[in-house]
């Protein structure tokens, strides 16, 4: 997801003018009795209009401040808000979460001109950087959050993913089609995700070396195209990358036409396998490159 501050957003429709709001909200903090908010949780906190300067405006210049307008007991609140909870303890203080009742708080509502719910705004460094005004997925919500958290320079460390930690298990349980499910509705939802393309190709993998002796394969590997590939195939299972790599690769070198581009597909889907960052694929990739040219 690209930097929210330099993407279109609901606030190019006129600017946002906080310093307004907070000269507005410290008039109205003098002449109400009313005390702040006292935060639910060490990440999660409600924003009034007479704290809105210190409880976001003020906090927002060390730590991202998300702010979710609500209306009580509204649908949307009743989904979504519980959503932005638990990413924000999933973030353990790498940002806030700051609730707003939009019927409690008019003035705040009407600075920020929200038309409907939900309405999440960021604010970093004092000002707004970016908001959405729709129902998103958790899988977008924590894209949106990470390029936030970057636009404040925050270093983004991704915790696990339950809908991959899922996958994993049933993968490891031997539930092949369950894990290929699993993985697949990620990548519906999530499209190029590198960890889900690589479960695909370990379930593929697994799948092609079931039931079969891995000694017995490779004692049995011919200068056949079928026997090397089922050779390479059981050299990555059993940790022998390295092996695989090279035996596809020489065999790119010496086969022609239509089983050459066969070999080259079986050995990008072995690299699918172990990742885009494993070294032994980049160098295995040059080696490939130069192999096909």
């Amino acid at each position: 997801m690209s930097d929210p501050r330099q993407t279109q957003s609901i606030f190019t429709r006129g600017a946002v003018d906080l310093g307004a709001l907070s000269r507005s909200n410290q008039a109205a903090a003098q002449r109400s009795a009313q005390p702040a908010a006292a935060p639910s949780s060490a990440y999660v906190f409600d924003v009034t209009e007479a704290n809105f300067q210190d409880a976001a405006l003020q906090r927002s210049v060390t730590t991202p401040v998300v702010l979710d307008f609500y209306v009580d007991g509204s649908q949307p609140h009743q989904q979504f808000s519980p959503l932005l909870e638990k990413l924000a303890a999933d973030g353990e203080g790498a940002w806030l979460l700051g609730r707003v009742d939009i019927e409690a708080n008019p003035r705040l509502a009407q600075m920020f001109r929200i038309q409907g719910i939900p309405f999440v705004v960021a604010i970093v460094g004092g000002q707004p950087v970016d908001a959405f005004n729709q129902m998103l997925p958790e899988s977008h919500l924590r894209q949106w959050i990470d390029a936030v958290l970057k636009a404040a320079g925050v270093e983004v460390q991704r915790g696990d993913d339950p809908r991959l930690l899922a996958a994993d298990d049933a993968l490891m349980d031997g539930d092949l089609d369950a894990a290929e499910q699993a993985y697949r509705a990620i990548l519906a939802d999530t499209p190029a995700d590198p960890i889900a393309e690589s479960g695909i190709a370990q379930v593929a993998l697994l799948r092609r070396t079931s039931g079969l002796d891995p000694a017995a394969v490779l004692e049995a590997a011919g200068v056949d195209m079928a026997s090397q590939l089922l050779a390479a195939d059981i050299e990555v299972l059993t940790g022998q990358a390295d092996l695989a790599y090279k035996r596809l690769i020489d065999l790119v070198r010496r086969t022609p036409g239509d089983e050459r581009e066969t070999v080259r597909k079986h050995l990008v889907s072995l690299f699918t396998v172990a990742g885009p960052d494993d070294p032994a694929v980049a160098k295995a990739r040059r080696a490939l490159a130069s192999a096909l040219f």
